[in-house]
């Protein structure tokens, strides 16, 4: 009766463990630069203090896919106390702001970017940098969709024929031209302003994609969707003690109607 109860026991212990959530801080940053032009960017000096922090404290920085993996239980272990970065938008001031403390941190960092303003818009790098910013090894390109639409509008402008071919282009469509521009598999997708259903997480998968993320201000969990996986947006306003509560969990802990509202 004893061995039965303790073999119940062991095996009741083993499902618990399988089930148990696993979950990773994903901050998400936008623009850099010695002084704050507008909500979006960072200071250099505040995501160089951000970085002390996290090497004070103990933390370690994680690519993203090895996180993506860690939750889908492809990875076993991680860094007790991981944390992954990642960069919208593909502005210049990651190449010419950024990049420097990267490399003097040694912290990986994904950037979504939509290939229709690389190479074309004032404001956004090139293709060459991107490239180059990829030889570091420190970097990894990533899909924001085509051209950064709002999916909503779209939605409620175009007929459904016009819409599912939009959506095409703004997944599909994206993540062949970054994989024929980078020279490598596109895995993974930033929702564009946050917004996403449950007909573009279907989407999203069709795609091809692995896995994508939000900006939900909640750890990215192996019990969420994994086309819906949580980031923190961190912006000017944010300091220390901010910065603190989304890597340790303070913030993914409370309530939704008690989390912070950043607007895009």
């Amino acid at each position: 009766m004893f061995r039965l109860v303790l073999m119940v026991a062991v095996l009741m212990g083993s499902l618990w463990a399988t089930a148990v959530e696993k979950k990773v801080p994903v901050l998400c940053y936008h623009r850099f630069g010695p002084e704050v032009a507008d909500s979006m960017m960072i200071k250099t000096s505040a995501f160089a203090e951000q970085m002390e922090w996290l090497k004070t404290h103990g933390y370690t920085v994680i690519p993203l896919d090895t996180a993506t993996k860690y939750l889908r239980g492809e990875v076993k272990s991680i860094p007790a106390k991981s944390v992954v970065i990642t960069v919208d938008d593909g502005h210049k001031s990651v190449y010419s702001d950024m990049a420097p403390l990267v490399k003097k941190y040694k912290v990986p960092v994904t950037l979504f970017v939509y290939p229709s303003a690389i190479s074309n818009a004032a404001y956004a790098m090139n293709w060459e940098q991107l490239r180059e910013l990829e030889t570091t090894k420190l970097f990894r390109v990533e899909s924001h969709t085509y051209w950064h639409p709002n999916f909503k509008k779209e939605k409620k402008k175009l007929s459904p024929e016009e819409y599912s071919k939009f959506v095409d282009k703004q997944l599909g469509g994206a993540k062949k031209k970054l994989e024929e521009r980078m020279g490598h598999e596109i895995k993974y997708l930033a929702w564009v302003f946050g917004i996403y259903d449950d007909g573009l997480l279907v989407d999203a998968k069709k795609s091809g994609y692995a896995a994508a993320f939000t900006i939900d201000r909640q750890h990215a969990s192996s019990c969420d969707n994994a086309m819906a996986l949580g980031r923190y947006m961190v912006v000017s306003k944010h300091d220390i003690k901010a910065f603190e509560g989304m890597v340790n969990g303070r913030e993914d802990r409370l309530p939704p109607s008690k989390k912070e509202v950043v607007k895009y």
